[in-house]
């Protein structure tokens, strides 16, 4: 029996889970994940361990996270889905509860298209999702997790100051972008506290949502397809949340992009050495080729017409 929480961001369902446990033992993170998840932890006190990526996945190297297991005990792991890439390695999952059934294992789908209702075959402790800026279903705010009974779930009211969380966003890019290492500081910084609607109400407008987003990067999609050759493109799969291409003049296709007033993005970059020791080669690689480009309500057909012809333009 699972139930299903709410909360005005993701991060706060996850910083309410790891405050409410009686378990301070360190997790185990996907090298590429979005830098406020590690950031979460260190506001929580809880230690972790960035994985690499598998270059055939793209997702967490699942033989390299067990290898570490080997080595200490963890109390957590999270998975997160690259670029949306929905499959969930329930072997896996079955495989760490038989080693050590108190670890918990958060799904991070945050990316993901939004399941209105939890997968009751999953082996995940927590199923989070995410409604905030950028997602699938981009409602500006709200998160939500459907939690396992056995998971801790105890309110944290913490202060909310919307400076400090502006202020924390450019310390943490200005760290990325420099591949310096991240000092945190304390502050204001997560909102756990906001009037919330229903669920059958969110729960209604996410699924309305839902419908408009299919559409809108459905039609986008097929113009990136029709356009672009298939050699850059992704499998399918891997383009739900964006239309991801890679490309081996990445610094100088998006610098085309952004001279023409247009925009595409460069997504989560490889967190080794930024906020923890070590490098993780196989996420920095990909980090170093992929170009995400927009198919949600920020964009229409001729600018992605256009964003194409950039591309082109630049491939060689």
């Amino acid at each position: 029996m699972r139930q299903v929480v709410q909360s005005p961001r993701a991060s706060a369902i996850l910083h309410t889970v790891l405050k409410s446990r009686l378990d301070v033992r360190p997790w185990l993170l996907p090298a590429n994940i979005c830098p406020i998840v590690p950031i979460t932890f260190l506001k929580a006190n809880i230690d972790f361990q960035l994985v690499d990526i598998s270059a055939e996945t793209l997702h967490m190297d699942l033989e390299q996270a067990e290898s570490l297991m080997a080595t200490r005990r963890f109390g957590g792991i999270l998975y997160a889905h690259t670029y949306g890439e929905s499959s969930t390695p329930e072997t896996f999952f079955r495989h760490i509860k038989r080693i050590d059934e108190s670890i918990l294992i958060v799904d991070d789908r945050c990316l993901c298209v939004p399941d209105l209702q939890a997968n009751p075959a999953s082996l995940a402790d927590v199923q989070l999702y995410s409604t905030g800026y950028a997602k699938f279903v981009d409602l500006g705010t709200g998160g939500y997790a459907f939690l396992e009974e056995r998971v801790p779930n105890t309110p944290v009211n913490l202060l909310f100051d919307a400076q400090a969380e502006a202020q924390l966003e450019t310390l943490y890019k200005t760290a990325i972008r420099n591949r310096e290492r991240f000092v945190y500081e304390e502050s204001d910084w997560l909102q756990t506290n906001s009037t919330l609607p229903s669920w059958s109400d969110y729960r209604m407008r996410v699924a309305d949502e839902l419908e408009n987003s299919r559409a809108q990067r459905g039609k986008l999609n097929a113009v990136y397809e029709s356009l672009l050759p298939s050699d850059v493109q992704f499998p399918s799969n891997f383009q739900n949340w964006r239309f991801n291409i890679r490309v081996r003049n990445k610094s100088r296709i998006l610098n085309a992009i952004f001279g023409t007033g247009l925009f595409a993005s460069s997504h989560y970059a490889s967190l080794a050495g930024i906020m923890t020791d070590g490098t993780c080669p196989d996420a920095e690689v990909l980090h170093d080729s992929v170009i995400n480009l927009f198919n949600d309500h920020h964009f229409d057909e001729a600018k992605a017409e256009k964003v194409c012809e950039v591309i082109l333009q630049n491939l060689s």
